[in-house]
């Protein structure tokens, strides 16, 4: 067993979609330290909050990182605000790949995007986040609960 697999109960399909999702959240940080810097030289300007914008990045930043360590650290919670931002990121891509004609930045975006929705959507993702056990059906899995049905029968078993 390797150290990663003491680390997080994750397949290491969740594993490297939590690295995939904590490039964005690395990069919104990025972009608040960016606008801080960049505004320390420069005088107010009337009607342009500077501190509302670096606040507005780096909770959405701590927020994506957030969802980026649930899934390293193998919490099921982490699944679904991952893929939604993973979905957006798609967007986004597709944005700047199309309409804004930035492909440089747009095609690397959309491909770490869906590559997080393939990655939490093959089978040992899916078999985890159901809390699947051995010779069971994803179907047998949803019908008992998923993994909060596998922790309701262990309490009912110990009692």
């Amino acid at each position: 067993m390797s150290l990663a697999d003491k680390f997080s109960p994750a397949p290491r399909e969740v594993r490297l979609a939590g690295l995939l999702t904590a490039l964005p959240g690395l990069a919104l940080l990025a972009i608040g330290v960016v606008l801080v810097v960049d505004f320390l030289g420069q005088e107010p300007v009337a009607g342009n909050n500077i501190y509302a914008e670096v606040g507005y990045y780096l909770v959405l930043g701590l927020g994506v990182l957030a969802c980026a360590v649930g899934l390293l650290l193998g919490k099921t919670w982490a699944r679904s605000p991952a893929l939604v931002i993973s979905l957006v990121l798609v967007g986004v891509g597709w944005y700047a790949t199309g309409p804004s004609g930035q492909p440089g930045f747009g095609v690397p975006i959309m491909i770490a995007g869906a590559a997080v929705v393939v990655l939490l959507f093959r089978r040992p993702s899916r078999a985890w986040v159901l809390g699947q056990e051995e010779g069971e059906s994803e179907e047998e899995a949803a019908r008992r609960g998923g993994l909060e049905g596998r922790h309701a029968q262990r309490e009912r078993d110990q009692d």
